[in-house]
């Protein structure tokens, strides 16, 4: 039987309605993948009709996506800051709402020349790669833990032909103890352990140590805030991502560690989302 791309739609769209906030863009982003081709060419021809192939892969997927499995995974790929970005199963998902971090990096770093960037827990390298483009002189070192994710953000690098020095380890631990940095940047695993969040949507498919770091959800943020001290020159900056919940605690722990100028910002959700502080002039 002959169906067409607008069909399709309609058909995962229905089924999608029960586990996503966004099923219709879900449906065509998956459609578009299954054809190799963009959303504009749904919208542009929605009587084409697809191949019995094209039909296979696209309810393969309608299927997983059902099984909470992320869109970003699904695809291989995420859009952010816009560069496309491979994306596994070994990565966190990128979010619109970390697009603020490399807003205020951009800004602080705007008028340095070859400014030095530290970015800790860089997964995709989403900010690192997007700093970067936006900033051809800046000489960026991102880390992670994880093995794996180091290997799609430098993979996400040579498809840009973006150079950045990605390190292993476990935050500063692995770093060279004598280079300082203008910025230190993170985006950390913020959620606390019992935090409902963690079994909503997407959620559970991704890696647990990129979304918890313990009890409180501080445990990433505070040795981030105490070890970026020896890591920033003077009047160096901080940018933090954090929950919605934590700008106070995060604040607290700033001024417990002598940072100065400490702002919270606010995502395009009006929710708490990040904060920035300088290491005071020598």
């Amino acid at each position: 039987m002959a169906v067409s791309i607008q069909q399709q739609i309609n058909w995962a769209t229905g089924m999608l309605q029960a586990i996503s906030s966004s099923p219709r863009l879900d449906s065509e982003i998956l459609l578009a993948h299954c054809l190799d081709k963009n959303r504009s060419f749904l919208m542009t021809w929605p009587e084409y009709i697809l191949q019995a192939r094209q039909v296979e892969c696209f309810a393969d997927l309608v299927q997983r996506r059902l099984q909470l499995q992320p869109i970003a995974y699904l695809v291989g790929s995420r859009e952010f800051y816009s560069i496309e970005l491979k994306t596994t199963a070994d990565t966190l998902v990128p979010r619109p709402e970390t697009e603020m971090l490399v807003d205020k990096v951009l800004e602080i770093v705007g008028s340095l020349e070859q400014p030095r960037i530290l970015e800790l827990g860089t997964g995709t390298g989403a900010i690192a790669l997007a700093i970067k483009r936006h900033k051809e002189d800046s000489q960026i070192v991102a880390t992670d833990i994880s093995l794996s994710a180091l290997a799609i953000a430098r993979d996400n690098a040579h498809t840009y032909n973006l150079e950045v020095d990605f390190i292993q380890s476990d935050w500063f631990q692995s770093l060279d103890t004598l280079k300082t940095f203008d910025v230190v940047v993170s985006n950390p695993p913020y959620i606390a352990a019992d935090d409902p969040y963690l079994k909503q949507g997407d959620l559970p498919a991704e890696p647990s140590q990129a979304l918890c770091s313990g009890p409180s959800g501080l445990e990433a943020l505070d040795p981030i805030i105490k070890g970026s001290q020896q890591y920033l020159r003077h009047s160096g900056w901080i940018v933090l991502e954090h929950g919605y919940q934590q700008g106070q605690s995060v604040r607290q722990l700033l001024d417990e560690n002598g940072y100065a100028q400490v702002t919270l910002f606010q995502d395009f959700n009006s929710l708490d989302r990040m904060t920035v502080a300088q290491k005071p002039p020598a």
